[in-house]
């Protein structure tokens, strides 16, 4: 049987040990570091392993793609009705990174909470002086939209906290780390978003999903509600948010997604006190690499698996 033509892209540096792992599945390997740059004989490849190649580069070139292996969680950067239509594989790395996104989270809100930044600034001067406006997350109500791997790992995470977890899903399910699930069209998602002290956006972004926290939704939040996103800026109104937050109508927010990256030097973001702001990079931690890898290595071991069943009939 002849070797499966797999392009592998800086997304992932794979070492020597991995490569001849993928050899011996029977992939014949080669490599592009920089996605921006057009793929010579693209249309040889019949699996890709890649982030925002397809960004950059018209799929359509790679004629004989049969599988793409994204290094991301998201989809918004794959021309995903072309791959459909065409029958090509799409999977992504939505597990490799929920471990480190919600400890991240946990740690923006901790932040906010417990007024961070005032200790910070006074341990720069050398000043002491109590804080009396410290916030605890025990009995905190919080709504996390979207309930795939990050949203589940952030509740598991919060609800040792004491924290009441409300999961909203298009695919609503019960789970042992919600409290309550409502269906995230449902009109009483809209209802409770009132209630909530905490609100994460953890949803896929895509034509339904963009812009889904708009002015109106946001504007039902309380004033001392924070919110999180470490999903996609996409998902938000940036604007309607920056003016809550501008006005007071809004405690605070956790934000490692925007909808231009890297955020504009003139965004009064930057600037906000009760703004925990980080350049989306929520997704690393030391362990990303073996998860990445082991999903990368079941799913090419499922797919070279396929195409030698089909080689055979």
């Amino acid at each position: 049987m002849n070797p499966i033509e797999l392009l592998v892209t800086g997304a992932f540096p794979l070492d020597e040990r991995e490569v001849k792992a993928l050899n011996r599945l029977g992939y014949r390997v080669s490599f592009q570091l920089d996605e921006q740059k057009m793929t010579e004989n693209p249309e040889k490849y019949e699996a890709v392993l890649c982030n925002s190649l397809f960004a950059a580069q018209d799929i359509r070139a790679f004629r004989s793609l049969r599988m793409i292996q994204l290094t991301s969680a998201g989809l918004d950067r794959i021309p995903v009705s072309y791959v459909k239509d065409h029958g090509i594989a799409l999977l992504n790395a939505s597990d490799a990174y929920c471990l480190p996104m919600a400890e991240w989270a946990v740690w923006g809100i901790l932040s906010l909470y417990k007024n961070a930044d005032f200790f910070y600034k006074n341990k720069q001067e050398r000043i002491w002086e109590k804080n009396r406006e410290i916030r605890e997350l025990n009995g905190a109500n919080v709504h996390i939209y979207g309930f795939g791997h990050f949203g589940r790992a952030l509740a598991h995470r919060l609800r040792p906290f004491g924290c009441k977890i409300t999961a909203l899903d298009v695919y609503p399910f019960d789970h042992e780390d919600a409290d309550e699930v409502l269906m995230v069209t449902d009109a009483r998602a809209d209802a409770s978003l009132p209630e909530a002290d905490i609100v994460a956006a953890a949803m896929p972004l895509n034509e339904k999903t963009r812009n889904f926290f708009d002015a109106r939704r946001l504007s039902l939040l309380k004033s001392t509600a924070v919110f999180v996103n470490l999903a996609r800026g996409g998902l938000v109104d940036e604007a309607a948010l920056t003016d809550l937050l501008l006005s007071g109508k809004l405690f605070g927010a956790v934000l490692d997604v925007f909808e231009i990256e890297p955020l504009p030097k003139d965004s009064p973001l930057w600037s906000m006190d009760r703004v925990f702001l980080t350049p989306h990079n929520s997704f690393v931690g030391n362990g990303d690499h073996k998860r990445l890898w082991e999903i990368i290595f079941k799913n090419l071991s499922s797919f070279a698996e396929e195409y030698a069943n089909r080689s055979s009939l």
